[in-house]
């Protein structure tokens, strides 16, 4: 290994996702596209990670390309109609050769265990089965769409006990009546009704289309469902990927917390997307995903997680748990999809209209990005709430950051007088303050 700290310190800094995503159930949807590029190998082994770290897994796959070319082999020309493909008695043979030959891909990619390999010690399960119920598209625009059809239902109550019991549900892009009828479902359809019956915490689209970008050109990370909406009704997208946005969109307004659609070419990509702040991808949920409020005691973990390495560098005093769960009421983060990534606490000095911040931390990882300072902003507007009058900081590493903010150096003599009592004289803290 050539950077052994580097890699402690990275595997420290998914802790926090490991920890949030553990017991969550996950819809995964790719398209036949990525077959045909090679990379099915590592999404299984990707995949496999995630169920190895807790997460339950739902596979959905597409075949749209595998289709063409069973049409292709036959001299047959595929019907479209807005996107969708007509399904004639052809195409529906197709559909079910390429679903079939896909499926046992797709199981014997997640049946490797070579030493070794990422797959090694596994023993990976995937179980799929008549889970689709689906229903005829029907007549739309006086086109018969024939043997395309929606989904009308997940049997949720099959497929939980499945997940709950350690075994990966695949769904193939075809639906069955209670008639015995097979139809021709998009990968889309399926994935979407899949997140919303299981109650998934995230559907994720690994996809063949590139990174979203605006009309300016610029890429969207993170939208929200208002905001989704507005980039569709500009009609900046391709038709391809508006397709996965109205999906996504429509997965988070039945309840989806998160949907995320992730370009495949990048490897790795689903773990970059779902193991890094920004991520690789465009994520749609229904609200801002990332927030800074008053912490609560259910935030202690993550406070400890941010605060324990700079106490053992000695940047912070220590404080350890049962102080921070006395003081959690001092506190505010910045929470991020869930996951705490920066922290200050406030200790208010009544009579003197002062107040001490301290604890001021942003994970090394998402640094630069502005969090600091809104949440010195943050504490600064709480501590005029309480009218305080004046906010002091004491540092021994950071006097630069808090100068350029606005404050000024001071003495340990103008501080309030109980706080001159616990000034620690060996650690020397330089003092800085600000008139509110």
């Amino acid at each position: 290994m050539e950077n052994p700290i580097q890699f402690v310190a990275w595997l420290r800094s998914v802790a926090p996702y490991i920890h949030a995503f553990r017991g969550k159930t996950f819809v995964v949807a790719f398209p036949g596209e990525l077959v045909m590029a090679g990379a099915l190998p590592v999404l299984a082994h990707d995949l496999s990670l995630l169920h190895a770290l807790g997460i339950k897994v739902v596979i959905v796959h597409g075949s749209r390309p595998q289709v063409a070319e069973q049409l292709a082999l036959r001299h047959v020309e595929g019907r479209f109609h807005n996107g969708l493909r007509i399904t004639d008695v052809a195409a529906l043979e197709c559909a079910k050769e390429a679903a079939g030959e896909l499926r046992l891909d797709i199981e014997a990619a997640f049946s490797q265990g070579l030493p070794n390999t990422p797959m090694a010690h596994a023993a990976i399960r995937i179980i799929s089965g008549n889970f689709v119920v689906a229903k005829p598209l029907g007549v739309i625009e006086g086109i018969d769409f024939e043997w395309t059809g929606l989904t009308r239902k997940i049997a949720y109550e099959t497929i939980n006990p499945i997940l709950n019991n350690g075994g990966l549900v695949l769904l193939s892009p075809l639906g069955f009546s209670p008639t015995g009828e097979v139809f021709n479902l998009t990968l889309e359809d399926v994935a979407v009704a899949a997140a919303t019956a299981l109650r998934a915490d995230k559907l994720i689209f690994i996809t063949e289309t590139p990174m979203l970008t605006d009309a300016a050109g610029t890429e969207m990370r993170e939208l929200s469902t208002h905001q989704a909406s507005a980039v569709l009704s500009s009609e900046c997208l391709p038709a391809d990927s508006a397709f996965y946005l109205e999906h996504a969109m429509k997965a988070c307004r039945n309840g989806v917390p998160r949907a995320h659609i992730v370009p495949f070419a990048t490897d790795g990509s689903a773990l970059l997307e779902l193991f890094t702040h920004d991520g690789i991808g465009t994520m749609i949920s229904n609200e801002n995903v990332e927030s800074l409020r008053e912490a609560t005691i259910e935030d202690v973990g993550g406070i400890l997680q941010l605060i324990e390495p700079l106490e053992a560098d000695g940047t912070l005093v220590k404080r350890g748990r049962e102080l921070i769960e006395r003081e959690i009421s001092y506190f505010s983060v910045i929470e991020h999809d869930g996951v705490i990534f920066g922290c200050a606490a406030l200790y208010p000095f009544p009579a003197d209209k002062m107040a001490e911040m301290a604890c001021l931390i942003v994970n090394p990882e998402v640094q630069g990005q502005g969090d600091g300072e809104r949440l010195l902003s943050h504490m600064e507007n709480r501590a005029r709430a309480a009218g305080i009058k004046q906010l002091f900081v004491l540092t021994t590493r950071t006097a630069h950051w808090f100068l350029r903010r606005g404050f000024v150096a001071a003495t340990v003599d103008d501080l309030p007088k109980n706080r001159q009592l616990m000034y620690n004289w060996q650690r020397k803290s330089l003092v800085f303050i600000k008139k509110l």
